[in-house]
């Protein structure tokens, strides 16, 4: 008999249709609500993704799942899982955050905090479903490859001398698999991603810390003989885990992959293999594969930027996603909505004084002050992980320009109106921030950096006092007086101010949109020991026009509290 493994996963949601996801221990026929969909198979690992349509807009259905006739979720003492579909209200609420390492029984809570997600759907229990939030971003890290709990190191251990490089880590498929099941098997959070409609893209810690940082990072790690199977396991195990899931069923159905993987008569690992090999070789100007997708919520536009596997780094070009893909997200801004979500898991906008530091040591790396200097640059970047949008200038720039013309009304359908926001989703960085972009032209949208991170994992305490200072303006001005004396600092076409944050700890953030008007909190876990953890609100702003930095008192209350 059929057991389900993990999932169900609920993906998609429209406003009549919906995906979900499951993984089952051998070949069956995985039902729900009257659907009926085989599972494949890839490496003796078996899955299906079933797609439901004909719901009722705005409709809530409880649903379970059947393998081969017996039904195995929800579990007996289990909270029921629903899908809700769109409806027309004009509201609209989004979770995001990035950077969760698994709750597990031989690393007890209480040695990283109470875990975001976890105390997220705790509460969700408690509310009414009204309260929920409708859909969820996780903005990379989901997993991490390179920092093993006691229990996936013991079983690597079993298959590999760790003391051989890469050392105690992952290092194909089949490990890749134990990570995925670690993080998505605790009872609250499997019982959320059922319930909240989820989309995902990936991080460095997916793959490997410090990802494609640049052409002597990837030239290192090619070279090594372990670096192969790595790399092929990961984007394997991404494709069906987290890709897969954000697309639409119209995109599942025209997808040639998909087809081929979901046709195999056997096993497609094969398949599989061959298309991660392919996907890696974009970094090295190869063809690659688009990760970035884009998802409509009723007016709300959610547009998801691959940041990692999808850049350049040739000795000619160094840009954060490929033109091609590049015009392709420019063409996705087109069109009437009253939000534009852009998530990208490395932040636009960073500390001024971080992002200068990236974009001079950027222009050192590519040689502008001789060879010398490029070599020690380009230690300095890969030392201090100097590879957020802001080492990638060019591409940091296009972006900034979009997002003008879209703010600017150059890009709007026939209403001619342009969205009410732009915010940008992002993670990464262990802490919580919000900044607004300011143009040198008139915008009719205004535009937010919306930063959140982590769900669960720790910050050394030497980080968060960097952190601080890198957002005073004594920083951002010493550090600019301080690299004019080797180059020039880059020129940026936007400027910024930090209206939120920095916080710290286990955070999880909550966008909540009604027709044009924006609002976003971040709460953070607290509470242990005899206390049970719950959230403090550590900011909250109104971002919609007419009213940015609204609860102003309210958020520097917040943060002196977190000083």
């Amino acid at each position: 008999m059929a057991a389900l493994l993990l999932g169900p996963v609920l993906r998609h949601v429209g406003s009549t249709d919906a995906t979900v996801w499951v993984e089952t221990s051998r070949p069956c026929t995985v039902k729900i609500l009257g659907r009926s969909e085989p599972t494949w198979s890839v490496a003796g690992h078996h899955y299906a993704l079933v797609m439901i349509e004909g719901l009722e807009p705005g409709s809530t259905t409880p649903y379970t799942v059947h393998l081969d006739d017996i039904e195995v979720w929800p579990a007996a003492d289990g909270a029921p899982s629903v899908i809700r579909t769109l409806g027309d209200d004009g509201r609209f609420d989004l979770a995001f955050g990035s950077c969760r390492v698994a709750t597990t029984e031989d690393e007890p809570d209480d040695s990283l905090g109470a875990d975001a997600l976890v105390v997220y759907a705790q509460r969700m229990k408690t509310q009414f479903r009204e309260s929920w939030p409708d859909a969820l971003v996780l903005l990379g890290d989901q997993v991490y490859a390179d920092e093993l709990s006691p229990d996936i190191l013991r079983r690597v251990g079993e298959r590999h001398h760790l003391d051989e490089p890469p050392g105690p880590q992952v290092r194909d498929f089949e490990e890749y698999t134990w990570l995925y099941a670690q993080s998505w098997s605790d009872p609250e959070v499997r019982w959320l991603l059922s319930t909240v409609p989820t989309s995902m893209i990936f991080d460095d810690h997916d793959v490997h810390d410090d990802w494609n940082t640049s052409q002597s990072w990837r030239a290192e790690f090619e070279a090594s003989n372990w670096w192969e199977e790595r790399i092929v396991g990961a984007l394997m195990s991404y494709w069906i885990y987290q890709h897969l899931g954000n697309l639409s069923p119209d995109e599942l159905k025209s997808n040639d992959l998909y087809a081929k993987v979901r046709g195999s008569a056997g096993d497609a690992t094969a398949i599989l293999r061959a298309f991660a090999s392919d996907a890696d070789e974009e970094a090295d100007g190869g063809g690659g594969v688009q990760w970035s997708y884009r998802r409509d919520f009723g007016a709300v536009r959610l547009l998801v930027i691959d940041s990692r596997c999808g850049r350049v780094l040739t000795s000619e070009r160094r840009e954060m996603v490929s033109d091609p893909e590049f015009g392709w997200i420019e063409d996705q801004t087109a069109g009437d909505y009253d939000h534009l979500l852009v998530g990208t898991s490395l932040p636009w906008l960073l500390p001024r004084a971080l992002h200068d530091a990236e974009s001079w040591d950027e222009r050192l790396a590519f040689g502008e002050r001789g060879p010398r200097l490029a070599r020690w640059a380009e230690a300095l970047r890969r030392g201090a992980d100097l590879e957020h949008w802001a080492a990638f200038h060019d591409s940091f720039d296009r972006l900034a320009r979009l997002f003008g013309a879209v703010a600017r009304g150059d890009r709007t359908g026939p209403s001619g109106t342009p969205p009410a926001t732009i915010c940008v989703l992002s993670g990464d960085v262990h802490h919580a921030y919000a900044a607004q972009a300011r143009f040198t032209f008139p915008t009719d949208s205004l535009v937010y950096q919306l930063t959140c991170s982590p769900l669960h994992n720790r910050v050394p305490a030497v980080v968060r006092a960097g952190f601080r200072a890198a957002w005073s303006r004594t920083a951002e001005r010493s550090v600019r007086a301080l690299l004019r004396l080797v180059a020039p600092v880059p020129r940026s076409p936007v400027e910024w101010d930090r209206i939120a944050g920095p916080t710290f700890g286990n955070q999880i953030a909550t966008l909540r949109l009604d027709g044009r008007a924006a609002r976003v909190s971040v709460e953070r876990t607290t509470g242990s020991g005899a206390s049970a953890p719950h959230f403090e609100v550590v900011a909250d702003l109104v971002l919609s026009p007419g009213g940015a930095n609204a609860d102003t008192a309210r958020t520097k209350s917040a943060n002196r509290a977190d000083t």
